[in-house]
């Protein structure tokens, strides 16, 4: 990144050949839309040519912040398309017959969980539960959820992963017990 800074195409060309089926693969993974990973990767390293002098060293590797670039920006896509996705019509209305409104046994079931979740949720720790709501229900990066909550990295991570897994087995015996 040091080379890349002062405008070294060469070094940017490196760091591009040795990250950039990481890169292209988060953002895939995040989008589901190979055309749209490509220019998510295309604007990560279109912004690293541009912001390079802000890499510091002592934050993380330069993989770990192009990685974390791919995922805000993939995110970010993500939720651009959702605002679009609902402002925009179908095309032909009068060929879209079927009702996208889940059916009653549906809307109960999915009811019943999200009151399970919400209770799960409840049984956790203050400190696990606010960074999983922060991460998962509000949208954040892991980065974001410790700047956020003023925490070290690692210890929200921590935090996350427990809750995560507490969750799970709060949930499962739940699932075993029923609703």
């Amino acid at each position: 990144m040091e080379d890349v800074a002062p405008g070294d195409q060469v070094a940017l060309g490196a760091i591009y050949d040795a990250t950039s089926r990481g890169v292209f693969g988060l953002a895939l993974s995040i989008l589901r839309d190979h055309h749209a990973a490509q220019e998510v990767t295309m604007a990560v390293y279109t912004r690293v040519w541009q912001q390079a002098r802000r890499f510091d060293a002592l934050q993380g590797s330069a993989e770990s912040w192009l990685l974390t670039l791919a995922h805000n920006r993939a995110i970010g896509c993500l939720r651009a398309q959702r605002r679009r996705s609902g402002r925009e019509l179908p095309m032909e209305p009068e060929f879209d017959l079927a009702d996208s409104r889940p059916d009653p046994d549906t809307k109960r079931s999915e009811a019943d969980l999200a009151r399970r979740v919400r209770r799960a949720l409840e049984s956790l720790p203050e400190e696990q539960r606010r960074a999983i709501v922060a991460a998962y229900f509000g949208g954040l990066s892991h980065t974001e959820v410790a700047a956020a909550l003023g925490q070290p990295l690692g210890t929200v991570k921590t935090r996350i992963r427990s809750g995560l897994l507490a969750l799970r087995r709060v949930l499962a015996t739940a699932e075993e017990v029923g609703p």
